[in-house]
């Protein structure tokens, strides 16, 4: 059967904003402490995952005549475009040593980058947090 490249809205686009509503759960938890460490460490750990794998955020990867890189939308900071080289690409970045420095730089390249990518450090933080003794209560 051929789709037509509509998305279907089964969820009403609930579907790319999880995330979102994840990290709200997890400022709650925080700052009412009825929640267990366990469930900071898990709405921590999806938050990470919804910011690494499917927050939306433009490409950036690296593009012949572009200083600032691919400007399509991207799903995710670990994840490219529609284009499949841009996703090799921005994971080789990760791996080879004298790239590392232009991922981290595109991590705050914009708005949108630098909200997710502060989302994602505070959401780790939080679950590293949950491991200290006393850090929350019950």
């Amino acid at each position: 059967m051929a789709t037509s490249g509509v998305r279907s809205v089964q969820l009403g686009g609930l579907r790319q904003w999880w995330g979102v509503i994840a990290a709200a759960l997890l400022v709650a938890a925080w700052v009412n402490r009825t929640a267990g460490p366990a469930s900071v460490t898990a709405l921590s750990a999806l938050v990470l995952i919804w910011c690494f794998f499917q927050a939306p955020v433009t490409c950036a990867a690296p593009v012949r005549g572009r200083e600032d890189g691919c400007r399509n939308n991207a799903t995710g900071l670990l994840m490219g475009c529609h284009i499949r080289q841009h996703r090799w690409q921005k994971l080789k970045m990760l791996i080879l040593r004298r790239q590392l420095r232009a991922f981290f730089s595109g991590l705050f390249s914009d708005g949108k980058a630098a909200l997710v990518t502060l989302a994602a450090l505070g959401s780790f933080l939080s679950g590293l947090a949950t491991f200290v003794p006393g850090a929350i209560v019950k």
